[in-house]
């Protein structure tokens, strides 16, 4: 019989694991998290406030037979090995399958390994350790600020404003998508022309732009500006210079969770969550065919440091494969993002051997891309740069300068590898002279407006909140996620735009807790936690410090903040007798009993009919203004006028002036 046991989260994991190992090891998983924070105590929170923050955990309902099977387990075995995830998350997992499983220190070793290959856990097996408890008094103290935070505002907001949810990442990413909305409905656009040269070349269309005149760099700010260049051109195009310049292209650097996330939204339409799912496949176990193997690194990290002996089977591999020009070695780039943690490598593949065309019969469709995605870029990032010529062919007419670039690739480098998910579009000229003459020539001009800036993307969200160090790689995901299921946004094309009740949730926090729910806070909080997991911090007197800024704001907004939900309405429940009152949920306004939960009664309310103006929307054209009521924020109940094309036209109006003022077409 087995003397050790292994346990591990996943078991897609155990199973790799297991085929590593030999009669004396068995593995098994706890399945994820076995226990969390009690919901008992003041506010819920399953906290002692009092008494330096000490926890209270409970099993979780969905484990409970598998801590019961486990505690059963681990009476066969000499030695435990715990084997979760190599993050404070896993720490964490380790310390609570010791605490509920009764464990001894001198039978049990916390092993990590952060890829899921045989020569990595064995050499894990021979580097066990303590539970590192500063890991998990971070992890901890992160749980706990924000279930106080989260169970605090999210029930204020339901009670006060029928909205779901609120917590220390998920309300601050809101807020970046309400303030770009912000930004957006308050832009004012230019107007401003551009004009270009068409003309052929050996039957192929080329567009030059005007960039400039004799004076300098030109800008074309109405039609009488643009019309009174026209009237100086005449039909002579003339080629006055030709300038070529050599640049050098370095390879990105291999992928952390956030930028993997932004790629395979880029370049395959993925999500966060798809993206994530998808590497944890590959980072748990693939089989290929008799044998199972990891084939990433952990793919939750915001470290772009790579191990040594993947730096050397690189350069043996690519100066074996393309040659040694384009082996260029590996300098880990500093990071835009304020909090990184290096305790993880970057995401690459776990060997180079297994190449994606060699291994792509075992793969699913989806993992095939993303592996291919994963180890082009990790490979490409040690490799030389690319070389590129840059040419500009400059146009004169009448000294007006119109200009024409080209690109050509002198030495592909790292493009050999990457080239293919490379988004430059190199285009070559064919060869032009000083003193040509060009034929075929055509001006066009095109009138044009500045763009108000664009609304955050998944991908984009995910880069901002890394740069700004806001959450960290596990939370993106789970972010958006709820983001979506709170309604607190809308998503079209990938595309983030904040619902009535998202913007009304920013503005009541904005109100009342913007000590708290800001970039600044949020990002500072992260060093704290960093300061824990490094032991350069006092988990409780931290904790003890935000409590005491975060309880007068708490109390503050219960005391002020306006209630909108439930709205009592003079009627009563036909089933038990309550009153009835309106409510907010995920799919608008419904009417439900008082009583609830004990009654469940509910309805979707009557809405009325909005009065239409009789007046075609000057902006879409398509649609009629119709007169409306606010029923949300500091203007509930005030009238405004709106497009009823909405939410494909979101044009609005507060009176019917502003309507008969604008200019229809």
């Amino acid at each position: 019989m087995a003397k050790n046991l292994i346990i591990v989260e996943s078991p897609a994991k155990s199973q790799t694991i297991a085929k590593y190992l030999g009669e004396d090891f068995e593995v098994t998983s706890s399945k994820g998290h076995i226990r969390d924070l009690a919901t008992r105590g003041y506010g819920g929170y399953g906290v002692e406030l009092e008494n330096n923050f000490q926890p209270h955990y409970k099993i979780l309902k969905d484990k409970k037979e598998v801590v019961k099977e486990l505690k059963a387990f681990v009476k066969s075995y000499d030695k435990i090995y715990l084997a979760t995830d190599p993050d404070r998350e896993g720490e964490a997992i380790s310390w609570h399958l010791y605490e509920t499983l009764g464990l001894e220190k001198k039978e049990t070793e916390r092993v990590v390994f952060r890829e899921i290959t045989k020569s990595a856990v064995l050499k894990a097996l021979e580097n066990g350790r303590d539970i590192d408890m500063d890991l998990v008094k971070s992890q901890e103290s992160r749980r706990i600020v924000d279930r106080i935070i989260g169970f605090s505002l999210s029930k204020l907001l339901q009670k006060k404003i029928g909205s779901k949810s609120a917590g220390r990442v998920q309300s601050i990413a809101l807020k970046l998508i309400v303030d770009k909305e912000r930004e957006i409905q308050s832009f004012v656009p230019e107007e401003y022309w551009e004009m270009f040269l068409d003309f052929k070349k050996k039957n192929t269309e080329f567009r030059a732009k005007l960039e400039r005149d004799k004076d300098g760099k030109i800008k074309l700010n109405n039609e009488e500006e643009t019309n009174k260049v026209l009237s100086a051109l005449s039909d002579e195009f003339v080629i006055t210079d030709i300038t070529t310049k050599e640049r050098s292209r370095s390879a990105r650097p291999p992928f952390i969770t956030s930028s993997l996330q932004q790629e395979a939204s880029s370049k395959f339409n993925y999500n966060a969550k798809r993206t994530l799912g998808i590497a944890q496949s590959l980072y748990e176990g693939v089989e290929l065919g008799d044998e199972r193997v990891g084939l990433i690194t952990y793919m939750r990290t915001d470290s772009t440091r790579l191990a040594n002996d993947f730096i050397n089977q690189s350069k043996d591999y690519i100066t074996k494969e393309f040659g040694k020009e384009y082996y260029n070695g590996y300098k880990s780039p500093k990071s835009k993002s304020k909090n990184v943690q290096d305790a993880h490598e970057a995401i690459r593949p776990t060997s180079l051997n297994y190449t994606p065309e060699s291994i792509k019969k075992f793969l699913t469709k989806d993992e095939f891309k993303l592996y291919s995605l994963i180890y082009a870029r990790a490979l490409s990032s040690l490799m030389s740069n690319a070389i590129i010529e840059d040419e500009k062919v400059i146009v004169d007419n009448n000294g007006y300068f119109f200009e024409l670039g080209g690109e050509r690739i002198v030495f592909d480098g790292f493009l050999k590898v990457y080239g293919e998910y490379d988004n430059a579009n190199y285009k070559e000229l064919p060869k032009f002279s000083v003193g040509e003459e060009l034929k075929d020539t055509e001006i066009i001009t095109e009138q044009k407006f500045t763009n108000p800036p664009s609304r955050y993307s998944e991908a984009r969200l995910i880069k901002t909140m890394e740069e700004l160090g806001i959450g960290r790689p596990s939370t993106y995901a789970v972010t958006m996620e709820t983001l979506k299921i709170r309604n607190y946004v809308n998503v079209e094309r990938r595309i983030f735009s904040p619902t009535e009740q998202g913007i009304l949730t920013t503005e009541k926090l904005e109100q009342y807790f913007s000590d708290i729910i800001n970039v600044k806070y949020t990002a500072e909080m992260e060093e704290v936690l960093d300061k824990i997991s490094e032991g350069e911090a006092i988990w409780y007197e931290e904790l003890d410090e935000f409590y005491k800024r975060f309880k007068p704001l708490l109390d503050q907004a219960d005391e002020k903040m306006e209630k909108i939900y439930p709205v009592e309405l003079d009627e009563s429940c036909p089933e038990c007798g309550s009153k009835l009152v309106i409510r907010n949920g995920r799919f608008g306004e419904f009417v439900a009993c008082s009583a609830f939960p004990k009654c469940r009664y509910t309805r979707k309310e009557d809405k009325e009919e909005p009065v239409s103006t009789g007046i075609t929307c000057p902006v879409c054209k398509e649609g009629t203004i119709v007169e409306r009521v606010s029923k949300r924020g500091r203007s509930k109940g005030k009238k405004f006028y709106a497009c009823n094309k909405f939410p494909e036209c979101k044009t609005t109006f507060t009176t019917l002036e502003e309507i008969k003022e604008m200019k229809v077409e």
